[in-house]
């Protein structure tokens, strides 16, 4: 590794703690808590350096979509890779987990998402960052659930992905102590199984994902 090689190392792995810093304060304080200064301070770096990479709010936004999706691609992937369910009891039950987990112990990165989401309906640059992730990982849900049995797999991931963040949404407004997310997502893929035709097949496809 060269000298450069090394400095090039150095700038993308602050670069990346920025971002992942402007992500905690969006999740933690919305969007108007996202300042140059409130993430200097939770990424625990000199006045001014967040500004040094992002000379404007707009272009720290970009970045924070940007790192967000990194994030979210990856996750996802290694979830992918470490799930097979093959019936629509086993791709409920992941999808539960998938759910209690966005709802719980990532609460802050889900809240992150919903705030990103909401300011990409106002700055519509931010949509095809988001829209690139978004087809990544629909493939994988797509995958999953011609694996488990659904005829119309892009249909059905689509209302698969509205309930999970319907369900994810209402727990985080809502916080029930007894959550469990899994008896609805377990009647819902089962029911998409088993409609191969009718009325259900012609719902329109609809952009969608599993991000949190």
């Amino acid at each position: 590794m060269t000298t450069t090689d090394v400095v090039l190392v150095g700038v993308t792995t602050r670069r990346a703690q920025i971002l992942d810093a402007a992500i905690a304060v969006l999740g933690r304080q919305g969007v108007r808590g996202v300042t140059h200064r409130a993430v200097d301070a939770a990424a625990g770096v000199p006045l001014g350096t967040t500004s040094n990479y992002f000379r404007t709010r707009d272009a720290l936004f970009e970045g924070v979509v940007e790192r967000f999706a990194e994030r979210e691609r990856a996750a996802f992937d290694e979830l992918a890779a470490a799930a097979a369910p093959s019936t629509p009891q086993e791709l409920a039950a992941l999808l539960a987990e998938f759910t209690r987990a966005a709802a719980g112990p990532r609460r802050e990165l889900t809240l992150a998402r919903f705030a990103i989401l909401t300011e990409a309906a106002i700055h519509p640059p931010l949509q095809r960052k988001l829209g690139e992730a978004a087809a990544e990982i629909r493939a994988w849900g797509t995958a999953w659930m011609r694996a488990v049995g659904s005829a119309h797999p892009l249909r059905d991931v689509s209302l698969l992905a509205n309930q999970v963040d319907a369900l994810t949404l209402h727990q985080l407004a809502y916080p029930d102590p007894a959550f469990d997310p899994e008896p609805s997502l377990t009647t819902l893929v089962t029911a998409l199984v088993g409609t191969g035709g009718g009325q259900a097949a012609n719902y329109r496809e609809q952009p969608c994902d599993f991000s949190r």
